[in-house]
């Protein structure tokens, strides 16, 4: 199958969700793991006004970034009831900034319960970077 520069696709799971997500550079590959994690819980945002927020996280290692981050968004949906599909990520020595943008949640089909470390590991691929990730559901 044919990749297009960054992206996300569900991949069949046994028991959980499974996501694949690639992109040409680290922040993107971020940015397309959270839009993808929303597209599988069906999230849908209200109209109207924008919610701003920034995290900082640290890591030991680029797996345990990732999970944090996708960690930290599904707190903030389920604590404040927000989702963001905008995304300014700088990513330095497994230290995370994050500057999105969202709105409250209209909907949500599907409750992820966690992000796993189920075989996590970011590769190195033709297109740049990519990464499955297993979420709890």
């Amino acid at each position: 199958m044919a990749h297009r520069i960054a992206g996300f696709r569900e991949i069949d799971h046994t028991a959980d969700w499974q996501l694949e997500a690639w992109a040409p550079d680290l922040p993107s590959l971020f940015e397309q793991a959270a839009r993808g994690m929303y597209s599988l819980a069906g999230v849908q945002f209200k109209a109207g006004p924008r919610v701003k927020r920034t995290l900082e996280l640290k890591a030991e290692d680029v797996e345990t970034l990732l999970v944090r981050f996708l960690s930290e968004l599904l707190y903030i949906e389920e604590q404040e009831g927000l989702g963001f599909d905008g995304f300014e990520i700088i990513l330095r020595d497994n230290f995370l900034a994050a500057h999105l943008s969202g709105a409250p949640l209209a909907s949500r089909s599907k409750e992820i319960k966690a992000v796993t470390y189920h075989n996590l590991l970011v590769r190195t691929c033709p297109q740049g970077l990519d990464v499955n990730i297993v979420f709890d559901v």
